[in-house]
């Protein structure tokens, strides 16, 4: 890997982390739902989506961190925030009656649902629709599969397939040559590993041959990333370092985290590609959003693995 400048893991991905949490909270208004949500043409990527996003990485800041820290504190209340854009759950209902074979509404609630906000007619309506032979043959990706069968774990529903064989299927556990890796690729093995380990929650879900793969792999294709300044996957890549069974590697991560510093702006938000040096002004909520949450989410996973690591222990 390029040379960095030595930094302590644990204080610079803290820095980097709460800085990126303020971004989020300081523009707590572009991911607010508007009348688009449920407009019959709405772009769900533009509303739903970046909502659902920054409700999962608010859960995720909160497993990891202790009720005091002030990373907590602040994911806590935007969760509350992203509750609240969704009507406390009212808003799932009409989605479920606009569209009642999507399976977007459930993967965002699930988030909300494994934080215990819960709102019983969607559930009730969702447990009717996955009941149906239409809901349990719809073809997906394979790693949407995984998504769609984690949702349901979450959110208590029964889990309509097998997530080992969903797992099967995927391009990550045919454990590829290494070169066939590219962004796509990448973006899914991401993906695949969150909805396996229930977003870092359980590493030891990732199988054997799988975890020993990605050990394997993983660096050197964080490293392309970086030096490519693809900090978004970079950040999403970070995550699954520190959501693989075992403990952490330190080298990997203290470089890795140092590199990506020289992403985030004195705003705390980090650009989903390219350096600091080619903006002369801050890039657009839509261009940073998603980068700017995977770089907390990858933070709280790191400090809480390198806490455990340390024997400090996992917090509550």
């Amino acid at each position: 890997m390029t040379a960095a400048p030595e930094v302590r893991p644990a204080r610079g991905v803290r820095e980097l982390g709460e800085a990126a949490l303020r971004w989020v909270s300081a523009h707590r208004d572009g991911f607010a739902l508007d009348e688009d949500a449920l407009a019959e043409h709405g772009d769900v990527n533009t509303t739903w989506k970046p909502l659902g996003e920054l409700a999962q990485v608010c859960v995720c800041v909160r497993r990891h961190t202790e009720r005091t820290d002030p990373l907590h504190v602040l994911a806590s209340d935007l969760l509350a925030f992203a509750w609240q854009q969704t009507g406390r759950g009212a808003l799932f209902v009409e989605l479920q009656r606009l569209e009642p074979f999507a399976t977007y509404p459930l993967e965002v609630y699930a988030a909300f649902a494994s934080a215990g906000l819960r709102h019983d007619r969607y559930e009730n309506a969702t447990a009717t629709v996955a009941r149906t032979r239409g809901w349990q043959v719809t073809e997906q990706e394979p790693n949407r599969r995984l998504s769609v069968l984690n949702s349901e774990r979450r959110s208590g529903l029964p889990e309509h397939g097998d997530m080992g064989r969903a797992l099967e299927r995927t391009w990550l556990a045919g454990l590829p040559e290494p070169w066939t890796f590219e962004l796509a690729a990448g973006y899914t093995l991401t993906h695949v590993i969150f909805h396996l380990t229930d977003w870092g929650l359980t590493p030891r879900a990732v199988p054997p041959p799988v975890a020993d793969y990605l050990r394997h792999w993983l660096p050197p294709w964080l490293d392309t990333c970086l030096e490519d300044e693809q900090w978004d996957l970079g950040c999403e890549l970070l995550a699954v370092a520190s959501s693989l069974p075992g403990p952490p590697e330190r080298a990997l991560l203290q470089e890795s985290w140092a590199r990506l510093a020289v992403a985030q702006d004195d705003t705390g938000a980090v650009p989903e590609a390219g350096g600091r040096g080619s903006r002369t002004t801050a890039p657009a909520f839509l261009d940073c959003y998603h980068s700017t949450l995977m770089t907390a989410f990858a933070a709280a996973l790191t400090l809480d693995r390198l806490r455990a690591a340390d024997g400090q222990g996992v917090p509550g």
